[in-house]
């Protein structure tokens, strides 16, 4: 298809590892007999279509395959099994330092990549001056650049890459290194990239960032694709792997999970099964002026339940809508299944794409650091003032806790109930600094 940015078939990548340098060598020269190494499988029969226009992020556990998939789309390395075609021109950041000469100044190394790339010299100068106006590190341009910070190493590798003009960009977490000024330049490069309708690849943890830019997500998990879809859909289901607590159901043959089945296997939940042990019953704490969440994500060992949750008003009355400027409060029950050492409740509000805006725990505010025993119940409530803009917006509650200093997580709801932020005065981003204007 003429619309088709990148194309990956069945992509495999296997490593091998040797214990030690001689019996690489061994192997090489035959002596013995089998094999002297084991294989590690990075990559495992990937598929991915990526369409011109789209901004696509790939986010997964670190040695989920996230920056092999890039490297092979590259052309770094190559895969050990499968096809990947790529129909324009690229331009890549990937790890720090990758294709960069560290005994050359930041102008040769522009022109040594700008070369690399495909660009003639004669291309190369006349995009040079906005090269270095976008880095903006001064006379270390001149400076052999082993001798740069990383910070000023990323302003010159990513000035080159988003200045030369690609048709698709490939991006691999380097922008963590910049400072926030210069993060900010970025981003705002790239939405003029996805306006000009260009093709964005974009590994990052900055889940916010990839909720944000992102049209669609890639989900991998130890080499393994776990699905693909809408950014919130995916940001949630990784959330399941990053505690270990996400099992992947067994597709049909030939069909990878869709966005239904991933959420309900994030969730525990099989096709025709109810969820149980959480919400209110027969409607005792959400009544109807409440709106709750009939898909929402539900996952935790269970060694605490929230067993009830709400909002109410100023006035304690049991509502999802809330005056912008106005004091609401979020409750929620919870019943101790097992003794437990100082459990921490928690909530988080997001936007609608999945973005996490603000949220709070009660270790943060140093509110409850006691024990508890199996059958106790304990009633949350957390108070304060809604400065959120107008809009809708999406509440998760939860209870974690460490044991033997890992991090536990005992019961989590995402996207449990819907907040309606009513407002007549709406501010720029998030939320409202409530500032006040003097004008003589």
């Amino acid at each position: 298809m003429d619309n088709i940015a990148i194309q990956v078939t069945d992509v495999e990548k296997i490593y091998k590892l040797y214990d030690k340098p001689s019996d690489r060598i061994k192997e090489a020269l035959g002596f013995g007999r089998g094999k002297h190494h084991t294989e590690h499988h990075a990559l495992k029969g990937i598929n991915l279509t990526i369409r011109q226009g789209e901004c696509v992020g790939i986010i997964g556990t670190n040695g989920s395959g996230k920056s092999t998939i890039l490297k092979i789309i590259t052309g770094v390395i190559n895969p050990t099994h499968g096809d990947v075609h790529v129909n324009g021109r690229i331009s890549a950041l990937l790890e720090l330092g990758a294709g960069f000469n560290m005994e050359y100044n930041g102008i040769e190394n522009i022109y040594l990549n700008g070369t690399m790339i495909g660009f003639s010299e004669k291309e190369i100068d006349e995009k040079l001056e906005s090269i270095l106006e976008f880095a903006d590190i001064g006379e270390y341009v001149y400076q052999p650049v082993k001798t740069y910070s990383s910070g000023m190493f990323v302003r010159l590798a990513f000035a080159v890459a988003i200045n030369i003009d690609p048709e698709i960009l490939i991006v691999d977490e380097a922008l963590s290194v910049g400072d926030v000024f210069f993060q900010a330049k970025c981003y705002h490069k790239f939405e003029e990239f996805k306006e000009m309708g260009k093709t964005i690849v974009f590994v990052s943890h900055d889940l916010g960032s990839i909720s944000k830019y992102c049209d669609r997500v890639v989900l991998l998990n130890q080499g393994v694709k776990l699905g693909e879809g809408e950014p919130k859909k995916m940001i949630d289901v990784y959330k399941q792997v990053l505690v270990g607590q996400y099992t992947v159901p067994e597709p049909e043959e030939g069909r990878l999970l869709d966005d239904e089945q991933l959420r309900r296997a994030a969730a525990g939940k099989g096709d025709n099964k109810e969820r149980t042990d959480t919400g209110p019953a027969n409607g005792e704490s959400v009544d109807a002026a409440v709106m709750e969440n009939p898909e929402l994500l539900e996952y935790g060992s269970k060694k605490a339940v929230i067993t009830e949750y709400y909002i109410t008003d100023d006035k304690g009355t049991k509502t999802s809508a809330i005056l912008k400027g106005n004091t609401f409060s979020i409750h929620m029950k919870v019943r101790m299944e097992q003794d437990l050492q100082a459990p921490i409740f928690a909530f988080t509000i997001k936007n609608v794409r999945g973005t996490e805006i603000t949220g709070t725990n009660t270790m943060f505010e140093k509110a409850f650091l006691e024990s508890v025993s199996a059958g106790e119940e304990r009633e949350v409530t957390f108070t304060q003032e809604m400065n959120l803009q107008g809009g809708d917006y999406l509440l998760s509650l939860g209870v974690t806790g460490y044991e033997n200093d890992d991090f536990t997580v005992y019961h989590r709801l995402y996207d449990v109930l819907s907040v309606t932020v009513i407002s007549d005065k709406d501010t720029v981003g998030f939320y409202d600094m409530n500032s006040r204007v003097e004008v003589k």
